[in-house]
């Protein structure tokens, strides 16, 4: 294939220059140029005169990516559904849920009174500092400290969790 290995640095600068413009990734309107190159091949052989042809087929390629553009919506994997899409939707849900029982499950696993603490601010009445401070029996002012290293050991904890593969390789 002489014509791919001659039409590479052009393809590759023209794409590099259309892309910016047009906010796609350079090496997928590459891919894009070089599939249709191919079909074109098939269908009517080789193209008279391959750079002219290479430029019009870059262009067109931008054309029809900012068309797709206009039309596709974007997924938000965390809502469940297209971005900006209904936030209540049953997956989104499930989600929501699951997440807020992994992290009261691994605040329950904390040590000395931090479970009661942040389980505290967790909490769905969403209590004042002076409200927490009174049935923990602590001062208001060492809510914060106390709140920071519980955060800080709850972090580690995930962290830890979230890396460690398990036996075999596996990863949960």
């Amino acid at each position: 294939m002489d014509l791919v290995e001659e039409l590479r640095p052009l393809l590759a600068a023209e794409a590099a220059a259309e892309a910016l413009g047009a906010g796609i990734d350079p090496a997928d309107l590459e891919q894009g140029v070089w599939l249709r190159l191919l079909e074109h091949i098939r269908a009517a052989g080789p193209p008279p005169q391959p750079a002219s042809w290479l430029r019009t087929a870059v262009r067109a390629e931008v054309r029809g990516a900012r068309r797709r553009a206009r039309r596709e919506v974007p997924y938000d994997p965390v809502a469940g559904g297209p971005a900006g899409g209904p936030e209540n939707c049953a997956e989104g849900r499930a989600l929501e849920a699951e997440t807020s029982r992994v992290l009261r499950a691994a605040v329950r696993r904390l040590p000395g009174r931090c479970p009661r603490l942040l389980g505290a601010l967790l909490s769905r009445s969403d209590p004042t500092y002076r409200e927490i401070a009174q049935a923990l029996g602590m001062s208001q002012g060492s809510l914060g400290p106390v709140r920071s290293r519980c955060l800080g050991c709850l972090r580690r904890m995930l962290t830890a969790e979230i890396a460690a593969p398990e036996p075999w390789g596996k990863e949960s």
